[in-house]
């Protein structure tokens, strides 16, 4: 048993497990992708027509307009926020992570670094 799962158990006999209601609403959360049969959907931020994307990337600052079909950088149309990422830095990002709405395996990425 990994470690943390031995904690938790620990922890759930000294103090209490969920709360009925709580677990409740866990499980149908989870519905399908419970038993592996279907992944989780991950909520993403939306992006509305005309809002405004911002990072700075080596001391210059982008601007991204949101379009509703697509994105406007340099007065020029893009599909994807990847290829946007990737005119900036010369290197493949995802666009998402780049403009910090995709959160990383350490937590959120802070979108005005570089």
């Amino acid at each position: 048993m990994p470690l943390r799962r031995l904690g938790y158990r620990l922890q759930e006999r000294a103090h209490g497990g969920l709360a009925p209601d709580i677990r409740r609403k866990l499980d149908s959360l989870a519905g399908p992708a419970k038993n592996g049969k279907m992944r989780a959907e991950v909520t993403r931020p939306s992006l509305r027509p005309g809002a405004r994307l911002v990072r700075e990337w080596h001391g210059q600052t982008h601007q991204v307009l949101v379009l509703d079909n697509g994105f406007l950088f340099e007065e020029r149309r893009y599909t994807s926020l990847t290829h946007i990422a990737r005119d900036i830095t010369g290197s493949n990002w995802s666009g998402p992570r780049f403009f910090g709405l995709r959160a990383t395996g350490k937590g959120r990425e802070v979108a005005n670094h570089g």
